[in-house]
């Protein structure tokens, strides 16, 4: 009987791009929804900012189980199963009439349903399928895919919450995520791949390793703020924009232009990551997003300056994903690969849920933005600093002896 073949580069870029093509592109337009749901409903901007913080708490929590079993039994389940979750969710998100349904909803469900349908599953399958030396420019492709998706998607979500009304708009979504799951066969692996007899650690052993390397740390304490600065900026810009007086034209034109230039920035990124040190791209797009963020609130406000601004935190939005999952992949193997980076990406979700929780929080206390804005440009300082002393070269084990052919 032959044995089976690894899927072909192609074959896992074609559907894994796809897949996060619409999982993200989806998910990047939920700011758009904002004001509608709040004046509908008569809710406040915390009521909707806590649902989104629940759902980015979600994420992070199941991201790790997520990742634990398309590491164990293959990430085609695992996404098709978030697939049917994924659809739940946003219908659950149109129907829901009480703040506690929505945050089961649209904050349990939908952050469920990301954890089966983005990063730390797809880069699973990159990582056990695409040679050590593509595997960076593959994720890079990946995540421009999923930047592709927002840049796509949210004008296009921006135009049926305009034609169709948000309810509308929200269940034509939930059926357009069921086409995740007929992609997902395209990503069935080889059973081999995903063998324990592949295993050199059992999952308690991989999890302490991890936690005990002082640069796995790092790596999540900055991750921690990528979550914090993308989130309440993706979340809470239109809402930000409309205060200022511009048009929610702006706020649509802008949530793409981040979308379009962060194709660029993730490509360029895992590109770079294949010959230069990772820990120094990554240093440099933390204090890049301090500095453009504080350039932005210096200047007089206008459709220019925030188009401007867009390009170049679009840029370096979604640019920290292949860096951070290829210096994961290369300190400890790719077997548990998807656990792991579900592990980095759990301390994203809790920045993610204090940005975008903060963020209405502190508007409903103070009438501004201000605070948080401040605290996304110091924090990005930080997140620069944490990352230049992370080591990148693989973990020192103990060497085991092979066993003995029969």
């Amino acid at each position: 009987m032959n044995s089976p073949q690894p899927l072909s580069l192609q074959r896992v870029l074609l559907c894994g791009a796809l897949i996060v093509t619409l999982s993200m592109g989806i998910r990047h337009g939920f700011g758009l929804w904002l004001q509608p749901i709040t004046q509908a409903q008569d809710w406040s901007r915390q009521t909707f900012s806590f649902a989104l913080a629940v759902q980015n708490l979600s994420w992070g929590v199941m991201g790790v189980f997520a990742g634990m079993m398309a590491d164990r039994i293959g990430a085609s389940k695992v996404l098709m199963m978030g697939a049917l979750v994924y659809a739940l969710g946003m219908a659950g998100m149109a129907l829901s009439t009480t703040p506690l349904m929505f945050a089961l909803t649209t904050g349990v469900l939908i952050g469920a349903a990301h954890a089966c349908t983005t990063y730390a599953v797809i880069y699973g399958v990159i990582g056990r399928q695409i040679p050590a030396e593509k595997r960076s420019w593959a994720m890079g492709v990946a995540a421009a895919a999923g930047s592709f998706g927002q840049f796509l998607m949210v004008p296009v979500e921006g135009h049926l919450i305009a034609q169709l009304g948000w309810q509308n708009a929200l269940l034509v979504l939930a059926a357009a995520t069921l086409i995740i799951a007929p992609l997902a066969l395209g990503l069935r692996e080889p059973r081999h791949t995903t063998s324990h007899a592949h295993r050199d650690q059992s999952i308690a052993q991989a999890v302490a390793e991890a936690f005990r390397y002082p640069s796995f740390r790092l790596l999540m304490a900055g991750y921690f703020v990528c979550g914090f600065q993308v989130v309440f900026i993706g979340v809470h810009m239109p809402s930000y924009l409309r205060d200022k007086g511009l048009g929610p034209e702006v706020a649509s034109y802008a949530l793409a232009l981040i979308g379009l230039f962060n194709v660029f920035g993730t490509y360029a990124a895992g590109s770079l990551g294949q010959r230069m040190a990772r820990r120094k791209i990554l240093a440099a797009i933390y204090f890049g997003r301090a500095i453009a963020i504080a350039i932005f609130l210096a200047v007089p406000i206008s459709p220019v300056s925030v188009y401007v601004f867009s390009a170049v935190i679009g840029f370096l939005w979604l640019s920290t994903v292949p860096p951070t999952n290829a210096i994961v992949a290369g300190i400890f193997g790719v077997s548990h690969l998807s656990m792991l980076s579900g592990f980095v990406f759990f301390s994203h979700q809790i920045g993610s849920f204090l940005g975008v929780w903060l963020g209405g929080f502190l508007y409903d206390r103070t009438g501004s933005y201000d605070v948080v804005w401040w605290l996304s440009i110091a924090l990005g300082v930080f997140a620069a600093i944490v990352n230049l002393p992370v080591r990148e070269g693989a973990i020192a084990r103990p060497v085991r002896p092979a066993p003995q052919a029969a």
